[in-house]
């Protein structure tokens, strides 16, 4: 909806003319109506208008200087002169102006009010579409230049370079030339906190573009001569040659750069990252060989803090012991935590197990695997437990948790997520059908490690056992002694998955006393013996 502005120091024609045009059908806002071209002026410094219909004379700014004034701040303005001054000394000046007609007051009638404001309108829609048009025009051009840079930094770093000459003409193409004798160092960046930037952008397009025009905008402010090339969604390359000598030093000049370009990118689209330098390469396939080091380099980046500045092969060696040993005692306590529904407590848990994996320097992958392990046994445990089914597919999550870039984000993710598996807990135990029976899913998840009987169950709900036994298999579909036969079932491949405790150990555990009937129950259940569930879990 266009807005229009009318100024005439006879109020009479302010208000015949506002009450004879329907604005609201002609698809405009009338914004204002003054006495003179001070007040209008003041008024479009808050809201500037489409469309202006003005007189000439009046006190304090004539509607000349008015349009003048306006042009100056919008020249794409409609504006129509509206005056008993007839004389052409007036016409001729609001050409100068490109004024787009020129209405005498003496002669004027509503039909041609209308029609005017129906051209403004008109030409106006006209002109937005078009800008629409050539905007897409350049969108696609800029998106095509990204996609063939993005093109040619993974070539180079991907497949062989079989002819340096012509990598060095392509690189040329993008505004680097490499002159024998200097020295390339490269950088590559990580965008810190992606999944938050990536919900922001709505799209991994949208994000890949703001940051490409970012990054050329910011390189153009700074002129310098470096290149930028997306890599992917999450992470850019800089490459810029130097020469060598005392008087420059590469390191120096790129860590300047890339520190302006980390406050524009924060300004300009509230976006941080964390970078890696490189070698000094004298050579396209050192340069490679740099690159591809960096991008492999993959416990640097996993456990970088946001804004990090990396120097490639200060990696830490990852320690030497068993990673479910060390997470056993915190996967038992959130597993604690999921039968209490305590989803306070969880986040001090998770955070003890991010810093014992940032001490350890687990290898990422590893630590992503126990993450999502232990995350689908709760839900497989709550969905067992409460007829709960998994709002998300688990292919869905898989691809949630692999696109987390570091250790920050995955310990946000895994305490997100499992405080709403122990919110789903504790909503479906409220929902559940009868009291009693909700009751006897929590005495057996305070009891699973002590042998459990019916009849003592029974006794503590002050219920006959054999009314109960009828009672929880009408309401459950299954008898007592079979779930609770399931549930421990499932806590022993929790803690076969999750620690490194031996067989035995974790029969007593669960309250058997006899571990060839264990092993016969757990065969049954799993199809396949507590050994044997645990090589697998651990080759998966």
């Amino acid at each position: 909806m266009y807005k229009v502005m009318l100024v005439d120091d006879d109020y009479p024609v302010l208000e015949y003319m506002a009450d004879a045009v329907d604005w609201e059908a002609m698809g405009l806002q009338l914004v204002g109506m003054h006495e003179n071209g001070a007040s209008a002026l003041e008024a479009a410094q808050r809201n500037m208008p489409d469309i202006v219909i003005t007189d000439i004379g009046m006190p304090r700014m004539d509607g000349i200087e008015l349009l003048r004034r306006l042009k100056e701040r919008k020249p794409e303005l409609r504006a129509a002169i509206l005056s008993c001054h007839s004389e052409f000394h007036y016409a001729k000046q609001a050409l100068k102006l490109h004024i787009q007609d020129y209405l005498v007051k003496d002669t004027l009638d509503l039909a041609e009010i209308k029609a005017l404001l129906q051209q403004f309108s008109a030409s106006l829609q006209a002109e937005a579409e078009l800008q629409k048009r050539q905007q897409a025009m350049r969108l696609s051009a800029d998106r095509s230049i990204t996609v063939v840079k993005e093109r040619f930094i993974r070539a180079a770093i991907h497949e062989p370079m079989l002819d340096s000459a012509k990598w060095l003409e392509e690189l040329g193409s993008f505004g680097l030339h490499w002159r024998p004798g200097e020295h390339m160092i490269a950088a590559i960046a990580a965008v810190d906190h992606y999944r938050s930037a990536q919900q922001r952008f709505l799209t991994d397009d949208m994000l890949r573009f703001a940051l490409d025009n970012a990054l050329e905008e910011a390189l153009r402010s700074n002129g310098s001569a470096a290149v930028h090339f997306v890599y992917s969604q999450q992470q850019f390359v800089l490459l810029q040659a130097f020469a060598p000598g005392l008087k420059v030093n590469g390191y120096e000049e790129l860590t300047r750069l890339l520190s302006s370009v980390q406050s524009m990118l924060q300004r300009s689209v509230k976006l941080t990252f964390s970078y890696m330098l490189g070698e000094r390469c004298e050579s396209p396939s050192a340069l490679k060989a740099s690159l591809s080091g960096m991008l492999a380099d993959s416990a640097q980046w996993f456990y970088r803090a946001p804004r990090a500045a990396l120097r490639r092969g200060a990696n830490r060696a990852a320690a030497q012991f068993d990673l479910y040993n060390a997470f056993g005692a915190v996967g038992e306590r959130l597993q604690e935590q999921l039968l209490r529904c305590d989803k306070e407590q969880a986040g001090p848990v998770i955070e003890q197990w991010a810093a014992i994996a940032a001490e350890s320097r687990f290898p990422p992958q590893l630590v992503k695997d126990w993450a999502l392990r232990l995350l689908l046994d709760a839900k497989q445990k709550l969905q067992s437990r409460q007829h709960y089914r998994i709002a998300q597919s688990l292919e869905a999550i898989h691809q949630e948790i692999y696109t987390i870039a570091t250790l920050t984000e995955l310990t946000e993710w895994f305490l997100q997520k499992f405080q709403s598996v122990i919110g789903a807990a504790a909503a479906g135990a409220g929902r559940s059908k009868r009291a009693e029976i909700v009751e006897a899913y929590h005495y057996v998840s305070r009891s699973l490690d002590k042998k459990i009987s019916l009849e003592e169950v029974a006794e503590a709900l002050y219920m006959n056992p054999s009314y109960f036994s009828r009672l929880f298999k009408k309401e459950t579909g299954e008898t007592f002694i079979e779930y609770v036969t399931r549930m421990k079932m499932q806590r022993a491949m929790e803690l076969l998955s999750s620690t490194g405790a031996p067989i035995g150990k974790i029969c007593e555990t669960l309250g058997y006393d006899n571990p060839s009937y264990f092993i016969k129950l757990f065969k049954s259940y799993a199809g396949m013996t507590p050994a044997e569930y645990r090589g697998q879990r651990k080759q998966g």
